[in-house]
């Protein structure tokens, strides 16, 4: 398991593919703030619940210079469902080596009902224009995490 980012150090590097299988880096965000969220797995309810809040309040957090961007370990086939079923606006990737989750500490030791295991730990980085991390929050609840991340900005 990664160390976990901390502001101020500089947001690791990532090329993954899309939910269309088009490869996107985050160094095509420079210049603009993003928001890079990881979350366990594309159809479940609680990842439903957090991308339906991303995408409700996209055009908020677009206004406000922030894009965003949700990371899971699964096929971009499966990304492309997940987008198709709840009508998703958020940029999905894939990352199924769990690279970039490993690079910013997203995937590690959980537990759940007294049993240790690996997992991806629900996280959100707030990268900023000259891809530097802004803010990192480990360990987030799938239910109003965005409406806190939009208080906590500020917007």
């Amino acid at each position: 398991m990664s160390e976990r980012l901390q502001p101020g150090d500089v947001a690791p590097a990532f090329t993954l593919p899309d939910a269309d299988g088009n490869e996107v880096s985050l160094s095509s965000y420079e210049g603009r703030k993003v928001i890079v969220y990881f979350y366990p797995a594309a159809l479940t309810p609680g990842c439903t619940k957090q991308a339906c809040d991303f995408t409700d309040n996209l055009q908020v957090l677009a206004s406000a210079g922030y894009d965003v961007v949700g990371i899971s370990p699964d096929q971009p086939e499966k990304l492309a469902k997940f987008r198709e079923k709840e009508s998703l606006k958020v940029t999905l990737l894939a990352d199924p080596d769990k690279k970039a989750l490993d690079a910013y500490g997203a995937f590690g030791e959980k537990k759940n009902y007294g049993k240790t295991y690996m997992g991806v730990i629900r996280s959100t980085i707030v990268v900023d224009e000259q891809g530097k991390v802004e803010r990192a929050l480990y360990n987030v609840r799938a239910t109003g995490h965005v409406a806190k991340i939009i208080k906590d900005l500020g917007i």
